[in-house]
């Protein structure tokens, strides 16, 4: 009919999808009590170092050299070519006093210890949808033994971490977007509901059973492998300009 308007349909807006980084947070958070800390805009989640675990970070190949000083649950986490190892809470404080003991105090090392009031780059929680998949040690293996083994098929099944040469980690490769090159992935996940906690690396341990995992014998291991890394980098001749 000639100037009759037709009735105005309200569209609702459609929903928001939960984003990605709101997914991470709430599995830290409700699935495993660890507090994050978000990180400045277009970077990644953090987890509040501290509260629940300290960490050890490492070159790939000095951490690879003590995984096998870590509890099975022991979460460990990759970014790049460094290592980071969780330590019981506290445990942060000891490190430079254990390094002395050791005799490893006065050289210099590549690896540093972050305690209370730190921060490191949250890993995506493994599982479907998980953008990379994460490396683990097969089980009954030494620390060489590190497979790919991914987690569940899905887009990112073909995106895994590298597998460690004989003078030490490849680079990481990057997925088609590039997004990956130096994203933090877990290499052992922690595991929601199994109090991860009590499995991390702590000084009370020394003199422990043989499974107890240590932070002495930890460090001495990790100290010594940075020392050889250092020694062979030096040894290597200057790059010709």
């Amino acid at each position: 009919m000639v100037g009759t308007v037709p009735p105005v349909t309200t569209v609702p807006f459609p929903r928001r999808p939960l984003e990605s980084s709101d997914q991470v947070r709430r599995w830290y958070e409700n699935e495993l009590g660890w507090p994050t800390v978000p990180g400045p805009p277009g970077s990644a989640l953090r987890l509040s170092v501290g509260p629940r675990f300290d960490v050890l970070d490492v070159p790939f190949e000095a951490g690879r050299a003590g995984l096998r000083h870590l509890a099975p649950g022991s979460p460990v986490a990759v970014q790049g070519d460094r290592m980071r190892l969780l330590l019981a809470a506290g445990s942060a404080d000891e490190v430079p006093g254990v390094l002395d003991w050791l005799e490893w105090g006065g050289l210099p090392l590549d690896l540093a210890a972050i305690g209370e009031g730190g921060v490191m780059d949250a890993p995506p929680p493994p599982g479907p949808g998980a953008p990379a998949d994460v490396v683990r040690l097969l089980p009954g293996q030494g620390s060489g033994d590190v497979v790919r083994r991914p987690l569940a098929p899905g887009p990112g099944a073909a995106r895994c971490l590298p597998e460690p040469g004989p003078t030490g980690p490849l680079p990481l490769p990057a997925g088609p977007s590039g997004a990956l090159q130096g994203a933090a992935v877990w290499l052992r996940p922690p595991v929601p509901g199994c109090e991860a906690e009590t499995s991390l690396p702590t000084l009370s341990a020394l003199g422990g059973g043989g499974g107890a995992p240590d932070l002495v014998r930890l460090l001495a291991t990790v100290a010594t492998c940075c020392h050889r890394l250092r020694l062979r980098a030096c040894a290597q001749p200057p790059a010709r300009s």
